[in-house]
């Protein structure tokens, strides 16, 4: 048994956690990035990394993460795991739930038609329609970048013309405008950790401003998940096909919103926090998955 883990950086924390777990279960690993990934049609092997058939001698693929990119490459790299699972391999996660996590208006949709509470959010490619839209938010939203994480590029806007300039910016530069109510949350928000459908860990992660990402210098805090977030969490992940996912809940004035999920998710912060090694979940999954 081999397991492949493709990171942008295997000595990064995460990535370095993963491996000493594996290695503590006597599991061979090897890690590449994805444009080491050479996808043959017409003849085989079909997919090799440095002269390795991943089919053949691998028996597992982990994503951590799916990488910055161009739109082609991305496209590529998601039709390539695609095909690996057509040819019955295993991908954690399941490509179709990383597709979505990419894609901002994707999940929130996706978790709106199953009747997951989100924050009133607007997406358009129209200036006008976008103050038209930030009016109607009251003045007070946060505009996002559509594929992005961990807080990077997302602002606060509570003026009209500020706003609009930002909006007329991205416009420019052929971006979507996406915004979303501003949601009172008290400077905090929760990670919900979740693998195989069950909340293994929880965290509160406190800040100085409204950005609550540990990478962005919030604090994590111990928290036990109260029942109904800890549901919300998991159908959360079950509705997208997340095996393993870190569920953002933010507790507003008008009850619990979930505003991201990462199918790529770190937990440095979290195992600050915890006395599972989530790590070793991670591990004891993929395994239990192989077996089945």
């Amino acid at each position: 048994m081999k397991i492949g883990i493709t990171t942008r950086n295997m000595e990064s924390w995460s990535s370095t956690q993963l491996r000493e777990a594996l290695t503590k279960r006597g599991v061979p690993h090897v890690c590449f990035t994805f444009p080491k990934l050479v996808a043959w049609l017409g003849k085989k092997p079909y997919f090799k990394v440095n002269d390795v058939n991943l089919m053949e001698e691998l028996d597992a693929l982990v994503i951590r993460p799916i990488g910055r990119g161009s739109l082609e490459e991305l496209v590529f790299r998601m039709d390539m795991l695609y095909r690996l699972e057509r040819k019955g391999f295993l991908v954690i996660n399941p490509t179709e739930a990383i597709e979505h996590c990419v894609d901002k208006y994707d999940i929130l949709a996706l978790l709106e038609d199953n009747d997951i509470p989100v924050p009133r959010t607007v997406a358009t490619e129209s200036v006008t329609e976008a103050l038209k839209a930030f009016t109607e938010l009251g003045g007070d939203v946060v505009v996002k970048p559509l594929f992005g994480s961990r807080g990077i590029g997302a602002t606060r806007l509570v003026d009209s013309e500020i706003a609009s300039t930002v909006f007329k910016a991205l416009t420019f530069h052929h971006s979507v405008i996406y915004i979303q109510e501003f949601v009172p949350h008290g400077y905090s928000d929760i990670r919900a950790f979740v693998i195989d459908n069950q909340v293994i860990a929880a965290m509160r992660r406190i800040s100085e401003s409204w950005k609550t990402n540990f990478s962005q210098g919030a604090k994590p805090t111990p928290l036990e998940l109260p029942p109904d977030l800890e549901e919300l969490a998991v159908k959360t992940a079950k509705v997208i096909g997340c095996k393993i996912a870190g569920v953002d809940i933010l507790e507003g004035p008008k009850g619990p919103v979930i505003v991201d999920v990462n199918s790529q998710p770190g937990w440095k912060g979290l195992q600050m926090v915890t006395k599972v090694n989530v790590a070793d979940e991670m591990v004891n999954f993929i395994l239990s998955e192989l077996k089945r």
